[in-house]
Parts: C-alpha cells; sequence; structure tokens
C-alpha cells in the first residue's frame, strides 16, 4: 500500500512540475471522472501558490479568503460542503485502479497537514524556517513592548496628581550630554508652560532631559548607552509617570519601533507609531516633524480664500523618493499607475542614497527626469488633494506640508495610528486610504463633492494652526491630551478638540459646559445673558463728588442691561465710607485688591456672574446710550472684544521691530479695555494661561494690561476687535496731570507700551493683532432724517 502523501512544501519543485506535465497516450484527453479525481487529490490553487513578501498578513488573509471561496466552488468541494449543511453526500465513481480502497471504493477527502507552513515567515523574516509567530517576533524587540499592556489605570499613579495639579517636571541636563535642537525645543515648551514645575515632589508627570527623539543607531543624533543613562535616574521608578518623546526609531533595514532601551511603564509620545503597538489611552501619536519646524507660533495655514467652487489646477499630487528595495518601497513604486501627467502628478525619484544606481531599474532614468520638471511648492499650493504614502517610517513630512497648504492629505499608510486620534477626527480633514487599493485613488477622490471639499480644507487649516503649526502646540496638546485622561470628570468633548478655538484654549478647569464659553452659542443654539457686569478699575482716592468716577458710576448703572457694578479699588488709600458711594438702582459692590496690581483687574472674581464683562477706566467718559449700543453689538460677536478706544500696530522697517500707534488711522486693531465689553472667559484665560512672566511685566510698568488682553483675544479668535460708534473724547480731560490715572501723559508710557508690544509677539511667536477698518454705528447714525426716528439719538449730540 502507499505511504501517506507527502506533505506540501516538503515535495521540490521539479517533483511537483514533473508530476503535473505527466502527459497521457497520444490522442487521449482525461476524462471528467479522472479530471474530477485530479482536482480532489491536488491541493487548492491557494495553498500551492507561494507566499507573497510584499503582502500585508490582512493582504494575505484576504488572498486566501477569495481563493478558499473559489475553491469551494468547484465540483470536487461539493461532498465537504453538503455534509457541513447536514445532507448525505452523493457516492461517485473512482476511475479504475486509482485508490487504496480498491475499485468501486468511494475516495475518502485528502488531507493537507500543515498546509500553511510555507508561509510562515522564518527569523529572517522570509517564507519557510522555523515557526515564529508575529506576538513571538515582538517580544524579540527590545524593551518597546515590555510593557504592551500598560494602561493608565494601571502603569499610572494618579495619586502624584492629586495634590498639585498636572504639573510636568523636567531632569536637568547632565553635563557633557548632548541634546539636538529639535529636542531643546520641546523641552522649552514643557518649561515656558503653566504645567511647568522644577520642584520633582510637585510633578504629576516626568520628562528626560537626555535625547530621545532621534534613536536610529545611524544618525548622528543617537544618544548611546541610553539604557544604563535612565535605569542610573533616580526617580525612574520604571518609568511609572514618565512621558518618552521619540520621532525617529528603528535602523536599516527593518526600521522597528524600537527606541533601544526598556522604557518600563513610561508612556510613549512617538511618531510613525503603528496601530498594532500603540497602548490605546496610554501613548500618544504625535506628527513627524523636521529639525526647521519652529518652536512657537508657526507661519499660518495658505487657505487664505474660500473659493467657490474649491478646486485648484491639480486633483492629486506628490512629489518624493522611490525606494527600490526594502520595506516601504511597494507602494511609492506603484505611483506611476496611477500618474497622467494633467491633474493628477505622482512623481518619484530614485536619485538618492549612495548606491542608488546599484539598485537603479528601468524606470528610474524617465522617473528622475520627470521629477525634475515640477516645482514642489508649486505643486503643492495648486492641488485639491495632496497624496502622503509611507516611507521608511509609517509618517511622513508631507503630512504637515499638505496641512498648511491646505491640500487636503490622501493617507496611503496602512496601521499608521494618526497624530493626536484620540481626540481629533481625521475624517473631517482627510481622505484615508488603503495601500491595496491604490487604483482606486482617483475615482474615489474625484467623486467627493464640492461643499466636501471645501469643509476638509478649512478643516486642514483650522488643525493646522491649532495643533500643528509649532512644536510647542505639538507638545502642549501631547500634555492636554494626558490631563485629560487623568481628569475625566472634567475632560474636554470631541466638539471642542475638533472646532475652533481648539483644546489648547478651552480649559476645561473653567467649566464642564459648553454653553459658559463664548465659541460654542451658535452649535448649542444659545444665546448669552442679556445683561452686563460692569467692572470699574479705580487708582485715585475719592476726594470729591464730582470726580469722573461717580459720573461714570451713575451712567452705566442707567443701563437696562446692567445687572451690577463693580468697582476694584486699586488705590493706597482706604475705602471710602459707604455713603459716598452715589445711590443706583443696581447693586454696586466694592472689591479692595489684595495686591494693587494691574493685572487684578483681569480676575476671574466670582462676584461676575453674568457672561459680559464692561471693563471700564475710572475716567473714562460714556453715556449711557452709548453702553446700551456697545453692548447690542457685542451680543452678535460674544468672541470678540468690543469698545470705543481703538490704537493700531505697525511693523517698523528702519528699527525691524513692532511699533504702536494711536494715530487716528482708516484702521485697528485693538481696542482699549479702558471702555470695551467681553466675555468673562477672558478673565479665566488671562489668569490662567498667560505665563506669570508676562502678567509681571505689565504690574512693574503698571501698564500694558490692555495690549495683553488684546493680543489673547486675538490669538484665540484669530479675529480682530470690534470698533463701535467713533468718539474722540473717552477719557476725562479735566483730571489733574499730576495724577496716577493721567499716565497718558507720561512720556515713558509710549516708549513702554512699544516695547509690551514685541515682548508679547515674541512670547506667543508671532504678531497674532489683526487690522480692520470696519466701524459699527447705529442704523440711521448721521442720517439728514428727523432724530426722533433714530433709536441710539444721543449718540450723534456727543
Amino acid at each position: 500500500m502507499r505511504g501517506p502523501s507527502p506533505r506540501l512544501g516538503e515535495r521540490s519543485r521539479a517533483e511537483r512540475g514533473e508530476e503535473s506535465l505527466k502527459c497521457l497516450p497520444a490522442g487521449r484527453w482525461r476524462s471528467g471522472a479522472e479530471s474530477g479525481a485530479r482536482r480532489t487529490r491536488a491541493a487548492p490553487a491557494f495553498l500551492r501558490s507561494p507566499p507573497d513578501p510584499r503582502r500585508t498578513h490582512a493582504g494575505q488573509k484576504t488572498l486566501l479568503d477569495a481563493a478558499l471561496r473559489r475553491h469551494l466552488s468547484r465540483p470536487a468541494a461539493l461532498p465537504r460542503r453538503r455534509a457541513a449543511a447536514g445532507s448525505p453526500a452523493p457516492r461517485r465513481a473512482a476511475p479504475p485502479g486509482s485508490g487504496r480502497h480498491g475499485p468501486g471504493a468511494e475516495r475518502p477527502w485528502p488531507r493537507f497537514p500543515d498546509a500553511l507552513r510555507p508561509f510562515e515567515p522564518g527569523p529572517d523574516g522570509g517564507g519557510g524556517g522555523g515557526r515564529v509567530s508575529p506576538r513571538q517576533r515582538r517580544d524579540a524587540s527590545a524593551g518597546l513592548y515590555r510593557g504592551r499592556r500598560c494602561r493608565m489605570e494601571s502603569c499610572f499613579d494618579f495619586a502624584l496628581c492629586r495634590k498639585n495639579g498636572f504639573k510636568v517636571y523636567v531632569y536637568p541636563q547632565q553635563k557633557g550630554e548632548k541634546i539636538a535642537e529639535s529636542y531643546q525645543n520641546v523641552l522649552a515648551a514643557i518649561e515656558g508652560s503653566r504645567f511647568y514645575t522644577s520642584d520633582p515632589s510637585q510633578a504629576c508627570l516626568f520628562v528626560l532631559s537626555l535625547d530621545t527623539l532621534d534613536r536610529d543607531q545611524l544618525s548622528p543624533q543617537y544618544v548611546h548607552n541610553l539604557r544604563s543613562k535612565v535605569q542610573s535616574l533616580h526617580l525612574w521608578n520604571n518609568g511609572r509617570n514618565h512621558l518618552i518623546f521619540n520621532l525617529y526609531s528603528g535602523t536599516w533595514p527593518d526600521y522597528t519601533e524600537d527606541v533601544g532601551f526598556d522604557i518600563g511603564q513610561a508612556m510613549l509620545a512617538k511618531a510613525s507609531i503603528s496601530t498594532e503597538n500603540f497602548r490605546p489611552n496610554f501613548d500618544v501619536s504625535i506628527p513627524l516633524f523636521s529639525k526647521d519646524h519652529p518652536r512657537t507660533g508657526g507661519e499660518k495655514g495658505f487657505l487664505r480664500f474660500n473659493t467657490i467652487p474649491p478646486l485648484r489646477k491639480y486633483m492629486l499630487v506628490f512629489k518624493g523618493k522611490r525606494y527600490l528595495t526594502g520595506i516601504g518601497s511597494d507602494t511609492r513604486n506603484a505611483l506611476y499607475h496611477v500618474h497622467n501627467g494633467e491633474d493628477v502628478v505622482l512623481l518619484t525619484t530614485c536619485k538618492h542614497g549612495k548606491d542608488w544606481q546599484k539598485h537603479k531599474d528601468s524606470r528610474c532614468d524617465r522617473d528622475n527626469t520627470e521629477y525634475e520638471k515640477y516645482d514642489y511648492r508649486e505643486m503643492l499650493h495648486n492641488a485639491t488633494f495632496c497624496l502622503v504614502p509611507r516611507g521608511r517610517r509609517l509618517g511622513s513630512f508631507r503630512f504637515l506640508e499638505a496641512l498648511q497648504a491646505a491640500c487636503v492629505p490622501v493617507m496611503l499608510s496602512n496601521g499608521w495610528e494618526l497624530p493626536f486620534s484620540e481626540v481629533i477626527d481625521w475624517k473631517q480633514a482627510a481622505v484615508i486610504g488603503d495601500e491595496r487599493l491604490l487604483l482606486q485613488i482617483p475615482s474615489t477622490i474625484r467623486s467627493i463633492h464640492q461643499d466636501k471639499i471645501l469643509a476638509l480644507r478649512q478643516q486642514t487649516q483650522f488643525l493646522w494652526e491649532a495643533y500643528f503649526s509649532s512644536v510647542e502646540k505639538i507638545v502642549l496638546t501631547t500634555l492636554e491630551i494626558i490631563q485629560d485622561r487623568i481628569f475625566k470628570h472634567i475632560s474636554r468633548n470631541s466638539l471642542i478638540w475638533n472646532k475652533h478655538p481648539g483644546g489648547l484654549f478651552v480649559l476645561p478647569q473653567y467649566s464642564s459646559y459648553l454653553g459658559d464659553f463664548p465659541y460654542y452659542y451658535a452649535n448649542l443654539g444659545l444665546k448669552p445673558l442679556p445683561t452686563f457686569t460692569a467692572v470699574i478699575h479705580a487708582v485715585t482716592p475719592l476726594v470729591s463728588q464730582s470726580q469722573p468716577v461717580l459720573k461714570l458710576l451713575v451712567a452705566v448703572a442707567k443701563s437696562q442691561y446692567c445687572a451690577q457694578i463693580i468697582v476694584l479699588w486699586n488705590c493706597d488709600k482706604p475705602l471710602p465710607a459707604k455713603h459716598r458711594w452715589p445711590a443706583t438702582s443696581v447693586p454696586v459692590i466694592v472689591i479692595e485688591g489684595e495686591s494693587k496690581v494691574m493685572s487684578s483687574r483681569f480676575l476671574p472674581y466670582d462676584n461676575i456672574v453674568t457672561d459680559a464683562v464692561l471693563s471700564l477706566d475710572e475716567d473714562t467718559v460714556l453715556s449711557t446710550t452709548e453702553v446700551d449700543f456697545a453692548f447690542t453689538v457685542w451680543q452678535s460677536f460674544p468672541e470678540r472684544i468690543v469698545g470705543y478706544p481703538a490704537r493700531s500696530h505697525f511693523w517698523d522697517n528702519t528699527k525691524e521691530r513692532w511699533g504702536y500707534t494711536s494715530k487716528w488711522t482708516n484702521d485697528y486693531s485693538m481696542v482699549l479695555t479702558g471702555a470695551a465689553i467681553y466675555h468673562k472667559y477672558y478673565h479665566y484665560l488671562y489668569t490662567h494661561y498667560l505665563p506669570a512672566s508676562l502678567k509681571n511685566m505689565v504690574d512693574q510698568l503698571a501698564n500694558c494690561e490692555d495690549i495683553l488682553m488684546n493680543f489673547l483675544v486675538s490669538a484665540v479668535t484669530k479675529l480682530p476687535p470690534i470698533k463701535v460708534t467713533q468718539k474722540k473724547q473717552y477719557k476725562e480731560t479735566m483730571m489733574g496731570q499730576t495724577s496716577r490715572a493721567s499716565r497718558w501723559a507720561d512720556p515713558d508710557h509710549f516708549a513702554q507700551r512699544q516695547s509690551c508690544m514685541n515682548t508679547f509677539a515674541s512670547w506667543f511667536g508671532y504678531m497674532p493683532l489683526i487690522h480692520s477698518q470696519m466701524r459699527l454705528d447705529p442704523v440711521l447714525f448721521k442720517d439728514q432724517v428727523s432724530i426722533l426716528r433714530k433709536k441710539y439719538r444721543d449718540i450723534e449730540r456727543l
């Protein structure tokens, strides 16, 4: 009797070929029964095909499933299918002399032991060899995945954050350790943030001063002996409550995600991290950024106008390297199939690396010539969609470049955990493609409606400016995400992260209700409260009943929208007696400032119960009608500053610095808070978002607090303030020139404000102020009609 059939893969190719090529006697065709028996004995086609090493595991599974369906559809597979369905299989006549059971016996279903054995990659990553599962390969990586089951609940000590809140400690730099500029920017962003603490006993999170950004052993920025250096840190504690930043890991040829040392229970803020290795709600996926990425500020997005239709010269573009061999070569090697040289321009070049000519293929010369014909920037700024295929690693610089250029990214990097995917809904700003379906990309993007394209492009600009335009924003977004995990009861929701102004400017400690912020009234179908609180900043003693502050108090109290008046007493003299204040129809609350500094006027006082704050200097001259009209305007623009005194900024080319001017011109960029209305949330943001260094500067100079508030609001809203009806006199001119309130006449006052402008712009990293030429007047203002027909008739008499 014949022994059992040898296993597939154990016979040589020559033997299999010889068997398949056996010929029948001349002139004779094989009968149907013989063919069926032949098919029964043969292995299914998908089992006999050699594995494609370029396919992913998911791709192989798809091929196997498809081939299995084809095999089951053949007649030879019917007996098994019917048996599986519970019906008896019909007997089938076997060819004479075939089989080991003799003539007429039923042929049993053949067995294929270890049929998939040829597909098991060996230790070298190829087919055949020993049995090594994907999990075993991951475990073989040094250090990175030892804590792969870590989550916040199991590998993070929340107790460190309960006492002092979310504070971040950066280890002091060790003598002789080199730190690349990119990592210096990361550490500087942390040290300049409101989260930083220099006391490790107060810290909730720890960040290494050892440079972990580039862990490619071939890189000149690679730090050697990092394993022992990290283990010697006395606060390391197996990485618990530590955050490690990393951009590059692994090296040629496989570019694994191993950072080269045991991270223990530390969290990873890592670029190009795969979904397979990403630990949800523990790690943070960050974008890959270049060494030239700005530390603060950053350039604005390139979408200047909302053009309708939102189509550009090119539909889809890409220009980059083509890898002839190794990981990441498949997708880019296939781009020429989609390139049409008209509206789909996908250019690659082989001309990179030292030995590119050694691996040169037949397409290289033609590709290199075509590559040189196009300017990358011109393509980027004139394309609707930008292809973002994977490179050697999953991430690519093309991702941030496309976002900034308002070019909708088309992602072709299977398995990449997109940056900040925990909070950002990338379906609103990108097209997520599949590397295996490259040929379908052009037809897919052509089917997207123009309205959707415009929405995608607008969202790219919001995300770029909110989270990606600088190293500081990338770092702060990472820290804010971790903070939300720790304090889940006040964490930001998806709407906050994905709508203007974004998660960095909406502080959940202020409120967990979206209706308490000035940015979401339209989304929630709400309106701000119909009343305001006036806050009068008093700095001179009350010596006469005819002082401007008392006149102002009476005028404001008569407003139909005034709920209460708060007098902030920042004078060195004692508080005046209660009977010295005039009688009003609204409550008057006098608060004595403890520190008596300029920034105290913007503290988030609990006494402010309305959404709107009318901020006033004590020497401001306003009528009740002017107050009413300004508040009516603000109700339509609750996220902006609305008021009377306007100022402007300009760039001084001779001095190469920003200048400040109070001259009357056709435009303005600031509305001073000596007579302005804004949302009370900006008091909280001013106090808790801005660094102590800027507020200390304001307090020492007793100046510039109004400029700083304008910087803050414009940075958040990306909009200018709103000036209402022109009025040249808004300060009381009768006050003595020697009083503290008459600082406008001080010759040093103007020079200080010039200096403040440049200091503030330096901290923000750019100039957030925006010029405007809009002024809002009442209807029929200055029109040649009867004064009785005008609602705000008193304004014209001033």
